[in-house]
């Protein structure tokens, strides 16, 4: 019986004229945006994402996707990184893991619905990576250690964005509770207390935050 051979110089081809029409896309969306110029408030293209979310596929080793969470779930934990979340991390995602914020519009590409399939479906291990390492070009620094075996609170952190979907009103408030504010709203809100309390009427600082 004669086994077919696989056509090897057709497959070629077909790389090649892929590889060139890749290459044509680029070198077209790259003239485009240099026509209208770069800026942080565009939206970026559909070649843009994909490329970005390949990007952070890359960017996480094959033994940090298979890694295991070793922190065990419980209330306290979840609890402990809801508030760790609201300290460190919603001023750029916000409580709700929206993105939905002044900062978290404001890069390029924005900051990512952590509530939807696209970071839902990455791993336990894929997520603790992100958090610990951060993800070159995007603006998502790295906050822990770098190690599964030290950083639990990257950890503990999973737990809480697998949560997102469904967090309640209630927590939100609590969580609104436990967010960074700037120096200006803390002058104002002090100046407010005070004229409450019988002092000065309230005067609006105009230094910087």
């Amino acid at each position: 019986m004669t086994v077919a051979k696989p056509d090897s110089g057709r497959s070629g081809i077909l790389m090649i004229t892929a590889v060139i029409g890749f290459a044509v896309a680029m070198g077209l969306a790259l003239t485009l945006m240099y026509g209208r110029g770069f800026s942080a408030r565009d939206t970026p293209s559909t070649v843009e994402v994909m490329l970005a979310r390949a990007a952070r596929k890359l960017a996480v080793p094959k033994n940090a996707v298979r890694a295991r969470n070793p922190v065990a779930p419980s209330v306290a934990v979840l609890r402990e990184a809801e508030e760790h979340f609201a300290d460190h991390c919603a001023t750029c995602h916000g409580n709700d893991g929206s993105g939905n914020t002044d900062i978290g519009q404001r890069f390029y590409p924005k900051v990512p619905d952590m509530r939807r399939s696209e970071t839902q479906s990455l791993s336990d291990g894929e997520l603790f990576y992100i958090i610990s390492n951060g993800i070159r070009l995007s603006g998502m620094p790295a906050w822990g250690s770098g190690r599964p075996d030290e950083d639990s609170d990257s950890w503990k952190l999973v737990y809480f964005i697998r949560y997102l979907p469904k967090i309640s009103r209630d927590e939100l408030r609590r969580m609104k509770a436990l967010n960074p504010i700037s120096r200006r709203a803390m002058i104002e809100r002090n100046n407010e207390n005070s004229f409450l309390l019988g002092g000065a009427p309230p005067v609006l600082d105009n230094t910087n935050r």
